[in-house]
């Protein structure tokens, strides 16, 4: 019986927060978190992502490359990805380059996954301009487009150049160049440039299948990459108050930083649930859940659950991921296979 191509994994942003309790200096937080990762591929974890940001007083994870990096010496299937970079506030050529090394390292496992970013600071920091945004982004994919066929041919835009020389050495398999997205018009560019769409809590994914039509390309051709805010716990009520503190502060810092738009913050960890920032699921629900989720939109290839909330220890997160990976993942694959899904979404999650 076939089992569709559907990659179930962690992410990670490395947040270390004081103001949560955690005493845990960094070597050893990105120690533990890659034994965690070795250890998540051992028992049927498929991918791992990485998402960037600066100058967070938490940490949040300023070098994902590096990280990523260090994850491909100690896995040999996991695919490695970033979700993502905010490719606008760095050079387009140095980022061909290390995503080149990336793949060759791993044997072509690794995606490259950008974004424009949303926070003012970082772009000011990085001598960028916020509003300039859009065309860095999409020069700056065009430039790495152009790097990885070693291709030594110039290009001038706007914002962007690349020099008359070829980048070397080129991908033996060349990444994903994936690009996330949540606005309309970014959706849009989003189906234009990228090889796949990153979601976030599922909520775009129609929008860009229709922005797919719209530039001229099928829906099934779409290929999304879906960012999971949902707790998998045996009892996911007792699981949430022992961590909702963390989403709570997890979630008011994307507000703080403008992640989501003018919104206030929460003053609860029950008003994330009711608001549907995370959903909690049981093992049952989780299955039925995610198997509905691709069912609807078979061009979803990989889901991909917060590995731990900030300031949860790196063993607090590892009983999900073990439910994550030994129950939930094998009970989606076998429904996918057959088992009250038409045949039609069978053959496009192929």
């Amino acid at each position: 019986m076939h089992t569709p191509d559907l990659n179930f994994g962690l992410w990670y942003d490395f947040r270390n927060p004081a103001s949560t309790g955690s005493a845990r200096g960094f070597g050893d937080f990105y120690r533990e978190a890659l034994d965690q990762i070795t250890w998540a591929e051992s028992i049927g974890i498929d991918s791992v992502w990485l998402t960037e940001h600066h100058f967070m007083e938490d940490g949040y994870t300023p070098s994902p490359m590096v990280l990523c990096s260090a994850i491909g010496t100690r896995t040999t299937t996991m695919k490695i990805g970033t979700n993502l970079i905010v490719s606008p506030l760095h050079n387009p050529l140095r980022l061909a380059e290390d995503s080149t090394t990336l793949s060759l390292m791993t044997g072509g496992r690794f995606a490259l996954g950008v974004g424009q970013g949303y926070w003012k600071p970082e772009f000011e920091a990085f001598d960028r301009r916020i509003i300039n945004r859009p065309s860095l982004l999409e020069e700056g994919v065009e430039i790495i487009r152009r790097c990885w066929t070693g291709s030594a041919e110039p290009f001038e835009g706007k914002r962007l150049r690349k020099p008359a020389l070829p980048i070397t050495p080129v991908p033996e398999t060349v990444p994903d160049l994936l690009v996330g997205a949540m606005a309309p018009p970014a959706i849009e560019r989003a189906a234009r440039i990228g090889d796949g769409f990153l979601s976030t809590q599922n909520a775009h994914h129609e929008e860009y299948l229709a922005a797919l039509e719209r530039v001229g390309k099928p829906r099934d051709a779409g290929r999304i990459f879906a960012g999971q805010w949902a707790i998998i716990a045996d009892d996911p009520e007792r699981e949430w108050a022992r961590i909702g503190r963390h989403a709570l502060y997890q979630i008011n810092k994307y507000i703080e930083m403008g992640a989501f738009g003018d919104v206030p913050q929460f003053t609860d960890p029950g008003q994330l649930i009711e608001a549907g920032s995370y959903t909690l699921w049981d093992v049952g629900t989780a299955v039925d859940e995610i198997t509905e989720l691709v069912h609807r939109t078979p061009q979803i290839k990989d889901v991909h659950f917060w590995a731990q909330l900030p300031g949860e220890t790196v063993d607090s997160g590892s009983a999900r991921i073990e439910l994550l990976a030994e129950q939930v993942a094998p009970a989606v694959r076998e429904r996918l296979s057959g088992a009250g899904v038409p045949a039609e979404a069978i053959s496009a999650v192929r």
